[in-house]
């Protein structure tokens, strides 16, 4: 009887708004403009706050301060590491119009004196993505990989990322065998990465998570022989529309990396087989190959 309520309780998928993703965003309204914020330590990789959870969490209260309610582009500045604990949001309206609204974000966390330190910055443009056009006029396709069942996840000895694992707990990815040589000594060099993507929780997908995805996989500094912490300096994600139910395909490519720096191309695919967000960011390459 324990063993089947177990196994039922497995089976349970957390539900928009109410999941562990929605939980660690929330924000709580302070005075106008003003948010007070938690940082969990769930969302941790090699120490540092993951920069997608930190891109959600500001999104999720600039979709409160601003009229429009999703997400269209969102640019940002990681100024200094943030870490888990208190934070506080503020946050100003710069244009609000009838189809879009822009605003922008600083998300500042306190130093020993109790002064504060501003960790990232955005300036972000919102929309209704239920009124877009229909009109699609793309030569994009989705990646090719292979199907789910024969990517690579936790439970079938795919490596973790050496000093994290707390993020990972909360993240279903499957990774394309083709992208994981690093693991093994023995990486490509050719910069990409590709996965299936989802909340551990079942949680589907909407255009807020949308901004965790984009900063999910690991780095792909890995197959190009390189492995250590690679910090955001600069991430921009354009969320193109709605997701669909199920999960979402992941592909992440790199052509340059020079000066110590690199940028990531993603791509991010639903259930549908539709471009649902792009983004590009800027990092530092690891130090140590």
């Amino acid at each position: 009887m324990a063993q089947a309520a177990t196994e039922a309780a497995q089976t349970v998928r957390a539900t928009i708004g109410d999941s562990e993703f929605d939980r660690d965003t929330a924000v709580t309204l302070r005075e106008e403009g003003v948010y007070d914020a938690e940082l969990s330590a769930g969302w941790t990789i090699i120490q540092a706050v993951n920069g997608g959870y930190l891109l959600a969490l500001l999104g999720r209260a600039l979709g409160q301060a601003l009229p429009h309610p999703d997400p269209f582009s969102v640019s940002a500045h990681y100024l200094t590491a943030s870490v888990p604990g208190p934070a506080v949001i503020r946050t100003q309206t710069v244009r609000t119009g009838r189809t879009l609204s822009t605003g922008q974000a600083s998300l500042f966390q306190y130093a020993e004196d109790g002064s504060e330190i501003e960790r990232i910055r955005v300036l972000a443009t919102y929309g209704d993505l239920d009124t877009l056009s229909d009109d699609v006029r793309t030569t994009a396709q989705p990646p090719a990989m292979p199907d789910r069942d024969h990517c690579l996840g936790p439970s079938d000895g795919a490596p973790r990322i050496p000093g994290s694992s707390a993020i990972t707990e909360r993240l279903d990815i499957k990774l394309d065998p083709a992208t994981v040589g690093w693991a093994v000594g023995a990486p490509s060099g050719k910069g990409e990465m590709r996965g299936w993507f989802g909340l551990a929780d079942g949680r589907d997908p909407d255009p807020l998570s949308l901004l965790l995805t984009v900063d999910a996989l690991p780095p792909t500094s890995f197959e190009l022989g390189l492995s250590g912490w690679t910090p955001t300096v600069e991430l921009t994600t354009h969320v193109r529309c709605r997701p669909a139910p199920g999960p979402l395909r992941v592909s992440i490519t790199t052509r340059n990396l020079a000066g110590g720096f690199l940028e990531e191309d993603a791509e991010v695919w639903d259930s549908a087989d539709r471009l649902v967000a792009q983004s590009r960011q800027l990092a530092k390459a690891p130090r140590t190959a």
